[in-house]
């Protein structure tokens, strides 16, 4: 079965505003296409792309959080059916024998959490991207940001400095404890880039 890779292009609102269409875009073309996703997610994808660190874990932090403690490493989030318009997800783990079916806004929120590949189906993206509801999203040009793509590239660096506030604030606490997490993570972010 083959595989494109693709990236965040952007997050738009639907008409209401009960949804939104999260925009990804094949990384060596300029296929698009949007996908429907709920508040929630759309703003947790929102928060990770841009860096924003919630007082508490939100759900995909904390589905990140277990991942890491139990060294289950996650190796891709895979756009694997279109089924009716509505798409599915999975993400896989490194031994291949892990593979966890999701909805796909949940597996991308936690890809940008871990920094793993978002890959899609290529007969579905070849399905999608020939369906005429999808033309305005691949015809469009002004969907194109570049500082969202530029950013969402950039994300282990930020990562990383995001993490690194976060130890100093640690240490500066005293705890101790929560800074050898956060450490233990900025090393392995190092480690794979």
């Amino acid at each position: 079965m083959d595989k494109v890779q693709v990236i965040i292009l952007g997050i738009t609102s639907t008409p209401g505003g009960s949804a939104y269409g999260l925009i990804l875009k094949e990384i060596d073309s300029n296929r698009r296409i949007p996908i429907l996703i709920g508040s929630p997610e759309a703003q947790s994808i929102a928060f990770e792309i841009e860096g924003v660190v919630p007082p508490r874990p939100m759900t995909h932090d904390l589905i990140r959080n277990i991942i890491d403690n139990f060294d289950l490493p996650l190796s891709e989030v895979f756009i694997d059916e279109l089924n009716e318009g509505t798409f599915h997800a999975k993400m896989i783990f490194e031994s291949e024998d892990i593979q966890i079916d999701c909805r796909p806004s949940d597996a991308i929120a936690v890809a940008l959490r871990l920094h793993v590949p978002i890959t899609i189906n290529k007969d579905i993206m070849d399905e999608a991207t020939n369906n005429p509801q999808f033309d305005e999203f691949n015809q469009n040009e002004e969907l194109q940001n570049p500082g969202f793509k530029e950013h969402v590239q950039k994300s282990p660096t930020k990562r990383i400095d995001i993490l690194q506030s976060q130890l100093d604030k640690a240490i500066k606490d005293e705890n101790y404890e929560v800074a050898a997490k956060i450490r233990d993570e900025i090393k392995k972010l190092l480690e794979s880039s």
